[in-house]
C-alpha cells in the first residue's frame, strides 16, 4: 500500500508529458489523458485515505534514502482527507471547463497549455498534502504558484495580465520568506524533516523557536488570505475564467490552512499563539463579511467570503483542542467543495445573464429555474443553515469554543454566530438581486459578446461590459452574435456570448460539486469520527513522526 503514496504527484506529472507531447493535433485525446489521470487520482486518493484510517500513516522514501537524506512522502488521516476532496474538485472543474470549450485551440498559441498547467497545478497540490519534509513543502508550493501564473494570465488580457501581476508579486514575496524560514530553521537545527524537527525544535531557546514559527505562519497565512494578509485575493482571482477562479478559490487557499494545521500540530504544539491566532480570525470573519456586504459584483463578492470563512478555520487552529481540530477539518472538506460551486455558478449566471454586476441582473428564478437551484443550494450551505455541512463545521467550532470557555474563545463565539448572520444577508442579496426582482431594463440579451480579444482601456473600445440598450454599446462596437454559435474560449481572453441553454458538461459538472457537498451532510456521522480521529492523530504527533522517520 506505501507504494501508492506518490502516485497522485507521479500521475500528473507523467500526464503533463504526455498532453505536451500531443498538443493541439489530439485534442481529443488530450481531454482523455487530463480527465482519466484525475480520475485515477481521485481513486487512489480515496483508497490511501481508507488505508491512512485503517492502518494508520504510510509513507514512501524516494530512492531508498533513509531520512533525513530522501525525500519522504507521507499520507496519514489529514492528508488523505485533502487529497480525496481536493482531487474530487478539481475533476469537477475540469469536466465543467471542457464544456465551457475551455482548451487552448488558438492557432497562435503553438502548445495547448490549460491542460499541461492545469495537470501540474494538481501534482503541487497532492506534493504539498504529502511532503513530509519543510524543503519538499516548498517544492510543492512552488510547482503548484507556476502552474497557477500561467492558468492566471491565458489569453493575456489587461485585467488578467494586472492582476496576475499582483498575483506573482505577492507569491514571489512569500516563497522569499518561506525560504528563509527554511534557511533559519536548517540553521538552528540541522534538518528539515518533520520528524527531527518535531523533536529538535522544543530544544532550542523559545525566542528562536518563536520566531521560526512567526516566520512559517506568515507564509502560510499568505497563501491561505488570512486577513490582514489577504488584500491581494478580491482584486486577483475575479479577473480569471471560472473554472481557473473556482479552483483557485475553493482549493489554493485551503493549502496554506493545511500547512497552517500540520506545522501548529507537529512543530509547534502547546499553542504559544493561540490568543494572536483567535484574533486574526475574528478579524478576518468580520472584515471578510462587511467587505462583501458592500459588493454588488457577484466574484468579488464571493472573494470576500473567501477571506471571511477562512476564519473559522483560523479559529480551530487557534483554540488548539480536539474539538476544534476537529471542527476546523470539517469546515476546510465542506468549504473547499462551496467556495468551489459558487464560483461555477458565478460562471453559469455571467454565461446566461451577460454580467456578474447583480445591479445589471434579474429575473433568473423565472429565466434559468436549474441556475436557480444551483445557487441557492451551496449558497445556503456557505450560510450554515441546518442540516447542511456548513452548519455541521460551524457547530463543531462553537461547540468548542464553548468548551474552552477562555475569553477569545467566548468572543470567537459570537463573531462566528454574527459572520453567519451576515453571510446569510449576503447571499439573500444575491438572490433578491439576480434571481427574485424582475430582470432590470437593459439587462444583456441573449448573443451578446462579452468579452473581446481587445485589451485597451480606451473607453471607446468594444469590451466586456458593453451592454446593448444601455447607452454604452461603444463606438465601431461588432453587432451582437446569435445564440448558438461556436464560443470562443475565455481562456484566451476571446469573445464569448451569452446563451440561453447552458451546456450540459457544465451543468452536469456543479451539480456533481453540489452532490459533493449534500454527501458531507448525508454522512455527516462517519464524516465527524473520521475528522475526530483525524485531530485525535494529529496531537498524538508519534504516529506520524515515526512514519516520517522511517521506524
Amino acid at each position: 500500500m506505501n507504494a501508492l503514496v506518490p502516485l497522485p504527484v507521479l500521475l500528473p506529472l507523467c500526464a503533463t508529458g504526455l498532453s505536451l507531447a500531443f498538443g493541439t493535433r489530439l485534442g481529443r485525446f488530450q481531454r482523455f489523458i487530463s480527465v482519466a489521470v484525475l480520475t485515477a487520482v481521485t481513486a487512489l486518493s480515496v483508497i490511501l485515505m481508507v488505508a491512512a484510517d485503517r492502518q494508520g500513516p504510510l509513507s514512501v522514501h524516494l530512492g531508498d534514502f533513509a531520512p533525513p537524506l530522501g525525500i519522504t512522502l507521507v499520507a496519514d488521516r489529514l492528508s488523505g482527507l485533502m487529497l480525496t476532496v481536493s482531487s474530487a474538485v478539481t475533476l469537477c472543474v475540469l469536466v465543467y471547463s471542457l464544456g465551457q470549450g475551455m482548451t487552448d485551440r488558438d492557432k497562435e498559441t503553438p502548445l495547448a497549455v490549460f491542460h499541461p498547467a492545469y495537470l501540474i497545478l494538481v501534482a503541487g497540490v497532492s506534493c504539498t498534502f504529502l511532503a513530509g519534509d519543510l524543503v519538499n513543502l516548498y517544492v510543492g508550493f512552488e510547482i503548484m504558484l507556476v502552474a497557477s501564473f500561467v492558468l492566471l494570465t491565458l489569453g493575456g488580457t489587461g485585467p488578467r495580465m494586472r492582476a496576475g501581476s499582483t498575483y506573482v508579486i505577492i507569491s514571489l514575496f512569500s516563497s522569499m520568506l518561506f525560504l528563509t524560514a527554511i534557511a533559519m530553521t536548517y540553521a538552528a537545527t540541522g534538518t528539515a524533516n518533520f520528524g527531527q524537527l518535531a523533536v529538535r525544535l522544543a530544544e532550542l531557546p523559545i525566542g528562536v523557536q518563536t520566531l521560526i514559527q512567526a516566520l512559517l505562519l506568515t507564509v502560510f497565512a499568505i497563501k491561505a488570505a488570512v486577513f490582514p494578509l489577504a488584500a491581494w485575493l478580491p482584486d486577483s482571482y475575479p479577473t480569471a475564467p471560472a473554472p481557473v477562479t473556482a479552483v483557485f478559490a475553493g482549493l489554493l487557499t485551503k493549502v496554506g490552512v493545511y500547512c497552517m494545521l500540520r506545522t501548529e500540530t507537529l512543530l509547534f504544539p502547546g499553542n504559544r499563539i493561540g490568543d494572536l491566532l483567535m484574533a486574526i480570525a475574528l478579524a478576518s470573519m468580520v472584515i471578510g463579511i462587511l467587505g462583501a456586504v458592500a459588493q454588488t459584483d457577484l466574484k468579488r463578492l464571493l472573494s470576500f467570503t473567501l477571506i471571511s470563512h477562512i476564519g473559522y478555520m483560523v479559529f480551530g487552529i487557534g483554540l488548539a483542542t480536539r474539538e476544534a481540530y476537529g471542527g476546523a477539518i470539517v469546515y476546510v472538506a465542506h468549504h473547499i467543495t462551496v467556495q468551489t460551486t459558487l464560483f461555477l455558478v458565478a460562471g453559469l449566471i455571467e454565461r446566461r445573464g451577460g454580467t456578474t454586476e447583480l445591479t445589471r441582473l434579474g429575473g433568473m428564478a423565472r429565466a434559468a429555474p436549474m441556475l436557480a437551484v444551483l445557487f441557492f443550494v451551496p449558497a445556503m450551505n456557505l450560510a450554515g443553515i441546518p442540516p447542511l455541512s456548513g452548519f455541521i463545521g460551524k457547530l463543531g467550532l462553537m461547540r468548542a469554543g464553548v468548551a474552552d470557555g477562555g475569553g477569545w474563545a467566548w468572543v470567537l463565539v459570537a463573531g462566528s454566530a454574527a459572520t453567519s448572520l451576515l453571510t446569510l444577508y449576503v447571499v439573500a442579496k444575491v438572490w433578491n438581486l439576480a434571481f427574485w426582482r424582475a430582470a432590470p431594463p437593459g439587462q444583456a440579451a441573449t448573443g451578446t459578446v462579452l468579452e473581446s480579444g481587445d485589451d485597451s482601456d480606451d473607453d471607446t473600445d468594444a469590451g466586456p461590459d458593453r451592454i446593448p440598450g444601455t447607452g454604452d454599446e461603444g463606438i465601431g462596437t461588432t453587432p451582437p452574435l446569435p445564440a448558438g454559435q461556436a464560443v470562443a474560449a475565455t481562456l484566451h481572453g476571446r469573445a464569448v456570448i451569452t446563451t440561453s441553454r447552458l451546456p450540459h458538461p457544465m451543468v452536469a459538472a456543479t451539480a456533481a460539486t453540489i452532490a459533493i457537498g449534500l454527501a458531507f451532510t448525508v454522512f455527516a456521522d462517519p464524516l465527524t469520527a473520521y475528522t475526530d480521529r483525524t485531530a485525535a492523530e494529529l496531537l498524538q504527533r508519534a504516529p506520524y513522526i515515526q512514519e516520517v522517520l522511517g521506524r
